[in-house]
């Protein structure tokens, strides 16, 4: 006999089969984030009080795979004002309530292993000061520089020894050779069953000089950077359930799930 959350289980699967043969849903979608994304609308939101420069749909994607995953150390390029940072954080932080509660035991947050690595190759002065000022700031640890120089790549594979669930989350310069050397960088830290996620891997999709005044472009970008490196590392799959769920998203074929 079929269970409620079976049934509404199936339902789901059903509704992300028609979706991906949908294309007019698909191409509505795309266009909704073209037009939102030229009125800036991704600037428009905070987590815990400090900007996030992410879209909604893309928050709960995290958030899904957080609990899914619970990992234990997520590392993200890309710092800017630390709302992302502080997303992380507070995820971190449920996953500890949760932990104590299934133990019955009291955890104190600043005992946590669990933090947050940060990465970004300017962290300005007002945006650290916020981000350390944080009631999150305790299960963070940042560092500045860019994040394929090779003594930063090292200092953060130094700090994530020892981690038995690790994502990655690659948000910062989006070129090609860029992410293509954050993928070669932070990817192989990412444990069995969880997840490196590429940001704005969107921008493949939009029309040629949608960032003028950006360095990436159509064919530049990182969605190029995951299709010229997801061959030479079968150890990773692209899960596209998540991007038929969310539908608009910056990291259509993005969400990278390691088997």
């Amino acid at each position: 006999m079929t269970t409620p959350e079976q049934q509404f289980a199936q339902e789901r699967q059903q509704r992300l089969g028609a979706y991906a043969q949908d294309k007019s849903f698909r191409q509505l979608s795309r266009q909704w984030l073209q037009e939102s994304m030229a009125k800036k609308y991704v600037y428009n939101f905070d987590w815990l009080g400090r900007p996030i420069i992410q879209y909604p749909q893309d928050m709960v994607a995290i958030q899904e795979l957080v609990w899914r995953v619970r990992p234990d150390l997520i590392i993200e390029t890309g710092i800017a004002h630390g709302g992302s940072l502080i997303l992380s954080a507070s995820m971190l932080a449920m996953l500890d309530m949760c932990d104590a509660i299934e133990a019955g035991a009291t955890i104190d947050p600043r005992q946590s292993k669990r933090k947050v690595i940060g990465l970004d190759i300017d962290i300005r002065e007002h945006n650290r000061a916020a981000i350390e000022a944080h009631p999150m700031a305790s299960r963070i640890q940042m560092f500045q520089g860019s994040s394929i120089a090779p003594d930063v790549v090292q200092q953060v594979r130094a700090a994530a020894q020892g981690y038995k669930k690790v994502m990655v989350f690659l948000d910062s310069m989006h070129t090609h050779a860029h992410v293509l050397g954050e993928l070669d960088a932070y990817a192989t830290l990412v444990t069995p069953g969880s997840y490196c996620v590429v940001f704005d891997t969107f921008v493949d999709d939009m029309p040629p000089k949608f960032f003028a005044d950006r360095p990436w472009d159509v064919g530049d970008n990182p969605k190029t950077a995951v299709r010229a490196w997801l061959p030479k590392h079968p150890e990773f799959e692209v899960d596209a359930e998540m991007e038929q769920r969310l539908q608009v998203t910056v990291a259509p074929h993005g969400f990278l799930r390691r088997k």
